[in-house]
């Protein structure tokens, strides 16, 4: 039997569709040529479509100007400044989400589009913290769809964690402030919540999530410790519009990406961390509980240029 591989390969395996666009879109520009103008503008034009941002492929533009290239321009050269640049931006922001709120529970709001992975993605937090040896307890706050009630309680089955649950339309307040009552009864350290999804009504979500803080406010004034972001990398550069929204309606303090082994589109992580400066808690990179991780700025780096180590 084959051994599963490790986070690292995972992580350059999840990021190989990401990479191979890059190659592709860089393929012709680089020779040995000594750059120009017209030949970086190119480059630029490349890291855009890429989905980096235009905010980085500028910065890269620039490190390239600057660079002396004795022997001409090399493929391998450009990686490595794009390798440089990346891992530079995301060094700051590669945050992974510490358990540390005294008095016990942590609480952690997960908030993201509904198709954006937020309920898997609640679940594989889970995992984390249970690898962690912390407590950890459920909480279905998307009483707008009996699915996503129902999709996390065969999760908390799966993970043999406990669960509180309500009815479809019921008021999600409630049931958060059941949530942090018997998890603050019963010693657990982390209280994952998960909220509804619907940015169609800006003002219903925004008036729901206030009305959960004043409800956490009661039990716990520092609560909720976290809002997180669940994105779906996927989407490319529509998730830096629903960071724009939600940083504005839900107060978010950090972002999880999601399926970025089935997109080309993995820039867009490096846009997000460039334009917003946000703790990026952890990236998913597979289907299983364990493919959802922190990460090290200069492995994601290496993985998002294509340069094996």
């Amino acid at each position: 039997m084959s051994e599963k591989p490790g986070w690292k390969d995972r992580l350059f395996g999840g990021f190989s569709k990401t990479s191979g666009r890059l190659t592709e879109n860089l393929s012709g520009l680089v020779t040995k040529a000594k750059l120009d103008e017209a030949t970086l503008d190119e480059i630029e034009d490349a890291l855009i479509i890429s989905d980096l941002g235009p905010a980085t492929a500028a910065s890269i533009r620039e490190k390239l100007s600057k660079e002396r290239f004795e022997k001409g321009l090399s493929e391998h050269a450009v990686r490595e400044i794009i390798q440089s640049e990346i891992a530079e931006i995301l060094a700051p922001v590669a945050v992974p989400l510490e358990i540390d709120a005294f008095p016990r529970p942590q609480v952690i709001l997960v908030i993201g589009v509904n198709g954006s992975g937020k309920t898997t993605t609640i679940a594989k937090l889970a995992h984390l913290f249970l690898e962690q040896d912390y407590g950890v307890m459920l909480a279905a706050g998307d009483t707008f769809r009996a699915a996503a009630i129902g999709q996390l309680k065969v999760w908390a089955e799966r993970l043999g964690v406990p669960i509180i649950s309500g009815k479809e339309g019921g008021d999600s307040a409630s049931i958060v402030y059941e949530g942090v009552k018997q998890a603050t009864a019963t010693g657990i350290d982390v209280l994952i919540v998960d909220t509804a999804g619907r940015l169609q009504n800006r003002t219903e979500l925004m008036d729901e999530l206030d009305k959960i803080r004043r409800v956490l406010g009661r039990l716990n004034p520092e609560a909720p410790h976290n809002v997180v972001l669940v994105l779906d990398a996927t989407t490319g550069q529509n998730a830096l519009s629903q960071i724009e929204v939600f940083k504005e309606v839900a107060k978010v303090t950090g972002l999880i990406m999601t399926k970025l082994d089935g997109t080309a589109r993995g820039g867009v992580l490096v846009a997000a961390a460039k334009q917003f400066e946000m703790p990026i808690h952890a990236i998913g990179v597979g289907e299983t509980l364990e493919d959802l991780r922190p990460f090290d700025a200069n492995d994601l780096a290496a993985a998002i240029a294509g340069i094996e180590e």
